[in-house]
């Protein structure tokens, strides 16, 4: 059995991936949304060619030699275009013996506990608790993220006192008993970021999420060490060097890979397993609807060290266009718990419909 052919089905902020075989097996996969229309680009120029007539189950020797082979553009194209290529073989591999990817490695779970994850700044302190009220008493979420800061902020709030208020606004309308999480998106210097973390401890935050840039691992190694509470991150990080050194050290407290940023679930899966034997949890970044959504339930439920929660996004498909209609069935919450989709594979159908509003590119076996 050999791949014959890699094809893509994209819009400018997401692209699927089928990866079909000589034998008529195929799968389905995504490349990471945000600016996919360049990732596709990539993908069948450095990723596809060096994929056909290869094994589809030789999965991690691609995921090993492709960055090899391409060795002079290692960076976070690549590993978004690679993530394509990887999820759909692991989709295949599924499909081929008949059971969901969990199962394939053996699955430790069904659903998982999924928080509530806000992704507004422009919100304010009293809308924005209003609505995850709601969501609790109507989908029976126990846990809650709101951004705080500002997105590279350079120690700047997004309006003067907004980090505080909501903070306070929602623990005071969610009460005690809500867990509550807060995601800073590379907004402050070390010193600032603690001065904002004794502020969220005072409130019973448990996780701040990228308190400083990414890219400065001594900064949030200093925020972690100074204060009580969890400090996350690494869902930009790409580069395996990179989170060798982040778990090594103890940057954070929490790693957070994203399947698709990462390249793909086989990555993710060495990531997290680098975490467990640090003795750290794992909880993947998951921010929108479209495939990663599953990708990260099938995560989940294999990880011994899978952190307490999903991220879940509560933004409607109004905000986010190009992952609506995608594939069915779409995972949902119910009583605050999100289950595995059944079925092999991934466990969901894409949606023709949604093909057809796609730029289509195919690279072949000659």
């Amino acid at each position: 059995m050999r791949i014959t052919s890699v094809e893509s089905f994209g819009v400018p902020e997401v692209a699927l991936v089928r990866v079909r075989t000589d034998d008529g097996a195929e799968g389905w996969g995504q490349v990471a949304p945000y600016h996919a229309d360049v990732t596709v680009h990539v993908l069948h120029r450095q990723v596809a060619p060096n994929a056909l007539g290869r094994d589809p189950l030789e999965v991690e020797a691609l995921v090993d030699e492709i960055p090899e082979r391409e060795h002079k553009f290692h960076g976070s194209h690549l590993c978004r275009a690679l993530a394509g290529l990887d999820t759909a073989l692991w989709d295949l591999r599924g499909k081929l013996e008949g059971k969901p990817v969990c199962d394939l490695l053996g699955a430790r779970r069904r659903a998982t506990a999924a928080y509530a994850s806000s992704m507004r700044r422009d919100i304010t302190a009293a809308d924005e608790a209003e609505r995850l009220v709601r969501l609790r008493d109507d989908d029976g979420f126990e846990a809650f993220k709101v951004r705080i800061g500002k997105e590279c902020g350079h120690d700047v709030d997004e309006w003067p006192g907004r980090t505080e208020e909501v903070v306070a606004r929602v623990r005071g309308a969610l009460g005690d008993d809500a867990t509550l999480l807060v995601d800073a998106n590379s907004c402050y210097t070390p010193s600032k970021a603690i001065e904002v973390g004794r502020m969220l401890e005072h409130h019973g935050v448990t996780h701040f999420e990228e308190p400083c840039p990414f890219w400065e691992l001594d900064w949030t190694r200093e925020v972690t060490g100074a204060l009580d509470l969890d400090v996350a991150g690494g869902e930009q990080d790409w580069d395996e060097r990179v989170w060798r050194r982040m778990v090594g050290t103890r940057v954070v407290d929490v790693v957070q890979p994203d399947v698709l940023y990462t390249g793909g679930f086989t990555r993710a899966l060495r990531v997290a397993a680098l975490a467990a034997e640090a003795g750290l949890p794992c909880t993947p970044h998951s921010a929108n609807h479209s495939l990663v959504l599953v990708f990260t339930l099938h995560l989940l439920a294999v990880l011994r060290n899978a952190g307490s929660y999903l991220e879940f996004s509560i933004e409607p498909d109004a905000d986010y266009p190009w992952q609506a209609g995608m594939y069915e069935p779409r995972p949902a919450v119910a009583g605050g718990v999100v289950s595995v989709p059944e079925g092999p594979g991934w466990g969901v159908e894409i949606s023709g419909d949604w093909l057809s509003r796609s730029e289509y590119r195919i690279t072949r076996l000659d």
